[in-house]
């Protein structure tokens, strides 16, 4: 491409025509020829007449001119002018490789970086290069394709939840091979090692372009719970002007939906790259943060996860004997409070009092007997799923508890007299601990060789003892036992609380053991050796744009390589599960290096903002041809063939509704369309670009069109063809939308058109056409397209189809909803969570919502579809069994549409009972 100033031409040979214009010139006025002049003695009789009529012998100036700039404007429209292309000494000719560092901190500008990539691929295009995408979160080689080919395929380069590394780098460059090629590096503005190893091997092969966004990186640590209030501190990666950010903290409401529970902001101070914040909330309130997020920043980085560390466990703790003043050291509790004051909320009172308000757990010290009352209550609190911690002590040891018969509150029956240095049954010296097992809770901690113990109860054998010991002193005794009761656990320590019977209550591992009990929650980051032996499992992961997604049924990770090793595609950042507490691990934490990257002045670095290309060709061919119409008016009335004023007039107007037709035609074509499409009820489909998918879409939404109109009161015509980022849908009660990998995705406007079509009561079926919809269709092509294309539209929570939803009985009683494919797996509005089934009734009161989305895969519009005859098109199945499948299909379909055209009228005879009531029978 030629540049002249900010036009360019893709053809800028043909402009050397233009110096043609001087000979038309000439040539234009050598016609018509001179006339020669002859006496004719008649002409004398024509002396004195006056012709009204005079025809020049000359074309006159002005229409010269007129024609030279209609022929200019076909040249110059030919040459294909661009207004603000790209500069052709950045551009080369060559092979072009566009490089994203694929990480979350390119997020927050994916769109504009999208905007910009789409210019880049149309000015390759035009200039026949070859074009490969690539992406350093997962590296594979760069394979070179037209650049038409990669339209609609940006989301490859999509930023990813975690970094590049240096092996990643590695594994890249050994794909890249030798190939000359240039390179347009998208970057996420953030420094690292490995840049300056990539940036030569880049070099060598060609010419190098960064592409990045000037604005600093936002991230967000994770939260801290400090002085009774959450700590949280934002960071930038480079320092700038004072600027204030917003943290929304998201959470369940009592309802259990998710809501901003509270908000705070923070203020980066002049040329400052960390601003700190505080928020004050309940442990209530705590307990149901699920994240905190930097408002306005769509990035992994901007997203801080919480995990137990802020849940505070509220344990109850009550004492066998009173405290004694001024001997707090001899108090059962004192030892207890000491280790769990900074991690958990307290409670203390009678146990009658502290049951109703359900602690986490209630911890015994040296209690014996309880009353029946109490014994009953704290049974059914334990089977609920309480955690009873209890510890011995002298009252213990001299009941006679769990002697005979194992009590229910004890796990193990106990030995009379207990065991002490010294006593009836002595020990030597005080024993030590032993290593605990690998099916312990306690397995990875190390035990320190000053903790002994000098008296215990002991526990009495019995065939099953072995397998409630959960920690054993180096004789072989068993010094904690646990056993399940119902859905919780009671777990019994045989030493006292306090120092009296061992030196367990003075160190760390006392601690330790309590927070593997989950009886408390550890405030930091536990050490990779104090995991071993555990596995955790992914319950919520984010992706790169900081969005919370179940992990569905990705493999466990083992504890250490949990905290140890770096994110990527095995460990992913995200909530993880283990026996006994959750674990978050963050994109950002407080060792992230967040320096900016700096680029080496001979590179050259260009911001996301760049003048939109504009093609020029259309506007001058339309001017050329308003001009060569206006040379025909004009040409006629020089010749006399146009009559009067009002003739010259009608030409004029004439020419101008013809140079512009547009105008008038598209208010037209819009009235039309909304005259049709609400004429009668119709139902319509998503244009995917896909020419055949968009004509099984037409087919099958007139097949089921067709089903409604002989079976139901609903008699719709025509199916219409949607295009999202013009068209009205305000006009369709139900939206097809099949999903293929390469469609387009739409428009900011079209979203919020979309967005406001869900909200006014419309509805969407999605379908990704693979019959693999069970993890949202993340596993396929198809389902990964569904997931960017629902991303941005306002979609509540969402849940199997439940047995009592009404779509499965809104016209036809239906269990499954197969189309081509049968899978099960659809998708709808998640019920409320206080829904309950009323007595007599088949299903619950689910209000009369109608669930804005359906999400499946079973490629519906395949087994709808239908000719002009009413003839299956597509085969479903085999025989008798496929066409009951065809068949069960259309049925589907029609509950569907009756769905959404009446609502849950099937769930109102709920309200019968309550109305018969009302008037008395």
């Amino acid at each position: 491409m030629t540049l002249f100033g900010t036009i360019g031409f893709t053809a800028p040979w043909l402009l050397a025509a233009l110096a043609a214009l001087p000979i038309l010139w000439l040539l234009l006025r050598a016609i018509p020829p001179a006339p020669l002049r002859r006496r004719f003695p008649g002409v004398a009789l024509l002396l004195g007449l006056r012709d009204d009529e005079q025809v020049s012998d000359r074309t006159p100036w002005w229409l010269l001119l007129l024609r030279m700039l209609a022929v200019a404007a076909v040249i110059i429209g030919l040459a294909g002018p661009v207004l603000n292309p790209e500069d052709e000494t950045q551009a080369g000719r060559g092979p072009l490789l566009i490089l994203s560092d694929g990480s979350w901190g390119g997020a927050s500008e994916w769109r504009a970086k999208e905007e910009a990539l789409e210019g880049v691929l149309a000015e390759a295009g035009r200039d026949g290069r070859t074009v490969a995408l690539a992406r350093l979160t997962t590296p594979e080689a760069p394979v070179f394709q037209a650049a038409d080919a990669w339209r609609g395929r940006l989301s490859e380069l999509a930023p990813q939840p975690w970094t590049p590394d240096a092996g990643d780098v590695e594994a890249f460059l050994a794909e890249l091979g030798d190939q000359a090629f240039d390179t347009l590096w998208l970057s996420d503005g953030l420094a690292r090692e490995s840049r300056a190893t990539l940036l030569e091997a880049l070099e060598s092969r060609g010419r190098v372009r960064v592409m990045q966004s000037p604005g600093a990186v936002l991230a967000l640590e994770p939260p801290v719970f400090e002085d009774g209030a959450i700590a949280l501190t934002a960071r930038r990666s480079a320092g700038g002007a004072p600027r204030e950010i917003a943290i929304a903290v998201h959470g369940l409401d009592p309802a259990g939906a998710p809501r901003i529970l509270a908000r705070a902001t923070a203020d980066f101070a002049a040329g400052g790259t960390t601003a700190q914040t505080s928020l004050s909330l309940p442990a209530e309130l705590r307990a149901r943060l699920t994240r905190f997020e930097i408002e306005g920043t769509r990035s992994a980085g901007a997203v801080a996860l919480p995990d137990d560390s802020l849940r505070r466990r509220e344990v109850a703790l009550i004492a066998g004997r009173e405290d004694r003043e001024g001997l707090e050291l001899l108090s059962p509790l004192h030892y207890l409070e000491n280790a769990l004051e900074p991690t958990a909320e307290l409670l203390d009172g009678a146990l009658t009092d502290i049951l109703p308000a359900n602690p986490d757990v209630i911890v015994l010290a040296d209690v014996a007997t309880l009353s029946p009352a109490e014994k009953q209550g704290l049974v059914e609190w334990v089977e609920s799923g309480g955690l009873l911690l209890r510890f011995a002590g002298p009252r213990l040891a001299a009941s006679e508890l769990s002697r005979a018969e194992e009590d229910v509150l004890m796990p193990v029956r106990l030995r009379a007299g207990g065991r002490t240095v010294g006593g009836a049954m002595s020990w030597g010296e005080p024993k030590q601990l032993a290593p605990f097992a690998e099916d312990s809770p306690f397995f990875g901690l190390e035990v320190p060789e000053d903790v002994t113990v000098s008296a215990q109860v002991m526990a009495q054998p019995d065939p099953g003892l072995s397998e409630r010991v959960i920690a054993e002193l180096t004789d072989g005794t068993p010094l904690v036992t646990r056993k399940e009761l119902g859905q919780g656990q009671v777990v019994l320590v045989h030493v006292s609380a306090n120092a009296e019977w061992s030196s367990l209550p003075l160190s760390g591992l006392f601690v330790q053991m309590l927070e593997r009990l989950a009886v408390s929650s550890a405030v930091a980051q536990p050490e990779p050796k104090d995991l071993e032996g555990t596995v955790w499992q992914p319950l919520q992961l984010l992706d790169g744009f900081g969005q919370l997604r179940d992990a569905g049924t990705l493999p466990g990770v083992p504890g250490p390589e949990l905290v140890s090793d770096p994110l990527g595609p095995d460990l992913r950042p995200g909530l993880y599960e283990g026996e006994e507490r959750t674990l978050a691990r963050n994109v950002v934490t407080a060792e992230t290096d967040l320096a900016p990257a700096i680029w080496p002045e001979r590179v050259a670095v260009e911001g996301l903002e760049r003048p939109q290309e504009t093609p020029l060709a259309g506007a001058f061919l339309l001017a050329a041809l308003a001009l060569l119409l206006a040379d025909v008016i004009a040409s006629l009335a020089l010749s006399g063939r146009l009559r009067g004023g009002a003739g010259a007039t009608a030409a004029v107007l004439l020419a101008a509704l013809m140079a512009m037709p547009h105008a008038g035609a598209a208010q037209q074509s819009e009235d039309a369309f909304a005259l049709a499409a609400t004429q009668e009820v119709a139902l319509a489909h998503v244009v995917t670009g896909d020419a055949e998918l968009d004509e099984m879409a037409h087919a099958g939404l007139r097949g089921l069109s067709e089903t409604l109109f002989f079976r139901t009161s609903v008699e719709p015509s025509e199916p219409f063809a949607v295009d999202l980022e013009t068209d009205e849908l305000a006009f369709f009660p139900l939206l097809y939308w099949p999903v293929t990998p390469d469609q387009p995705t739409p428009s900011a406007e079209a979203y919020a058109k979309l967005n406001e079509y869900l909200r006014s009561g419309g509805m969407i079926l999605f379908d990704t056409r693979d019959a693999d919809v069970a993890r949202y269709g993340a596993s396929s092509p198809n389902g990964r397209k569904l997931q960017e294309l629902a991303r941005p539209l306002d979609i509540p929570p969402l849940e199997p189809v439940p047995e009592d939803h009404v779509l499965t009985r809104t016209f036809y009683l239906l269990q499954d909803f197969p189309g081509r494919h049968a899978s099960r797996d659809v998708w709808v509005e998640a019920a409320p969570p206080d829904a309950e089934r009323i007595e007599g009734m088949p299903f619950r009161n689910l209000n009369d919502n109608v669930t804005p989305v359906v999400i499946g895969g079973n490629d519906w519009a395949a087994a709808w579809a239908m000719d002009e005859r009413g003839n299956p098109l597509y085969p479903v199945g085999r025989g008798y069994t496929g066409e009951r499948q065809r068949e069960l299909a259309y049925r589907f379909g029609v509950n569907l549409v009756m769905h959404v055209l009446t609502g849950n009228y099937k769930s109102d005879q709920v309200h019968v009972p309550a109305l018969l009531d009302r008037l008395g029978q």
